[in-house]
C-alpha cells in the first residue's frame, strides 16, 4: 500500500477524534475490495476502511447491516463514522482485539456452528424488495437493477435464465449441459418460479476469514456484502460454492454440518438449495459470456460440476 493511503487513514482518524495519531499500519489480506488500516490515536484504536467515493453506498449499506444485525444478537464491529473525503469513501470502526477466525485456537466447527446461528438471526431481520442495492435504509428496502431480459425482480431473474435455455444455447456448446439435460433444467427452473420462497437479508460472505474471536471467545462477524434474496438458500449455496471450488476458506464436511446444525437445517433441505445454486451458476456463466470472456472457462467448469451434482 502506498504511504499516501496510510497517511490518509491517519488524517481521517485524527480529524474524527481531533487527536494526534500515535501509530498506524496496513492490515494485509483481510479485505478484497477495501484498503484497510489500523490507526491508534491518544485515546482510541480504530480500523479505517477506504475505497473510491463511488463505493460510498456500500459503506452506507454495511453500516445499516451491522446495526440491524447487532439488534437481533449478531455481534459486529461498532461503526463510528462513514463519509467521503478527497474522493475517498471511508468507514471508521472500533478495533476488535482478538484472533481472526482462521487463526483462533477455538475449534473451527464451534465457530461455524455459531455462524449458522448468526445466519438464522440475520435472515430474521425485516427487509423489503430483492437485490443488493439498499435504496431505503428507513424501510430496509433493497433493489436489483434491471438489465436486458430481466426487470430486476426474482421472477424476472428466474425467467431470464429459463428463456436462455434454447437449443442454440452456448452452454450446450461449452459442454455444460446436453440438449436433454437442458429440458430437465428448464423444468427445475420453472418449479422455482412457483415456490413460496422466503426472502431475507444475506451477509454475502459468511466464512471464517470474516470473523474475529475476542478474548471472551465471542465470535464477531465482519465485512458485509449484503443482498436480499431467497433464504436460507443464498447463504448455504455460497458455502457449497466455496466447497466445490475447494477454496482455502471453504468449510470442511464436519464444519458445514456444524453450520447446518447451528442454523437448524437438515440434509433434506439441501436438494432445494442445489437447484438454487444451479440457477446462480448458470446466471453467473451467462454474465461471463456477455461481459467477461476470460471467466467463461472457470465458470463453465463450475456450472458443469453443479449440473452433475444436481441432476445425478
Amino acid at each position: 500500500m502506498e504511504d499516501s493511503v496510510l497517511t490518509q487513514a491517519e488524517r481521517i482518524a485524527g480529524d474524527f477524534f481531533l487527536e494526534q495519531v500515535k501509530t498506524s499500519y496496513q492490515i494485509i489480506g483481510k479485505g478484497i475490495t477495501n484498503q484497510i488500516c489500523a490507526v491508534e490515536t491518544e485515546s482510541r484504536k480504530v480500523v479505517v476502511r477506504m475505497n473510491d467515493k463511488d463505493e460510498f453506498p456500500s459503506f452506507i449499506k454495511e453500516k445499516w447491516c451491522i446495526e440491524q444485525a447487532a439488534a437481533v444478537g449478531v455481534p459486529g464491529p461498532e461503526v463510528l463514522s462513514i463519509g467521503i473525503v478527497d474522493e475517498t469513501a471511508y468507514m471508521i470502526q472500533a478495533f476488535i482485539e482478538g484472533d481472526n477466525g482462521l487463526d483462533s485456537a477455538i475449534p473451527k466447527s464451534d465457530v461455524w456452528r455459531k455462524l449458522g446461528e448468526y445466519a438464522k438471526l440475520i435472515h430474521s431481520i425485516q427487509v423489503k424488495g430483492y437485490g443488493g442495492h439498499l435504496i431505503d435504509p428507513v424501510d430496509g428496502e433493497f433493489q436489483s437493477p434491471a438489465h436486458a431480459g430481466s426487470d430486476g425482480s426474482w421472477q424476472g431473474y428466474v425467467q431470464y435464465n429459463i428463456n436462455r435455455l434454447t437449443e442454440h444455447d452456448r452452454l450446450i456448446e461449452l459442454g455444460v449441459i446436453t440438449q436433454t439435460e437442458s429440458l430437465r433444467v428448464r423444468s427445475l427452473f420453472e418449479n422455482l418460479k412457483s415456490e413460496p420462497f422466503r426472502f431475507g437479508l444475506n451477509h454475502g460472505d459468511i466464512s471464517l476469514k470474516n470473523t474475529m474471536v475476542n478474548q471472551a471467545n465471542q465470535v464477531i462477524l465482519l465485512d458485509w456484502n449484503a443482498e436480499v434474496s431467497v433464504v436460507p438458500h443464498t447463504t448455504v449455496a455460497q458455502l457449497m460454492h466455496y466447497q466445490i471450488l475447494e477454496l482455502e476458506e471453504s468449510a470442511s464436511v464436519e464444519e458445514f454440518k456444524a453450520f447446518m446444525d447451528g442454523y437448524g437445517l437438515s440434509e433434506k433441505d439441501l436438494s432445494d438449495i442445489r437447484r438454487f445454486l444451479l440457477l446462480k451458476a448458470f446466471d453467473n456463466l451467462r454474465w461471463a459470456i456477455d461481459r467477461s470472456p476470460d471467466l467463461i472457462e472457470p465458470y463453465a467448469k463450475f456450472a458443469k460440476q453443479v449440473v452433475d451434482m444436481t441432476l445425478e
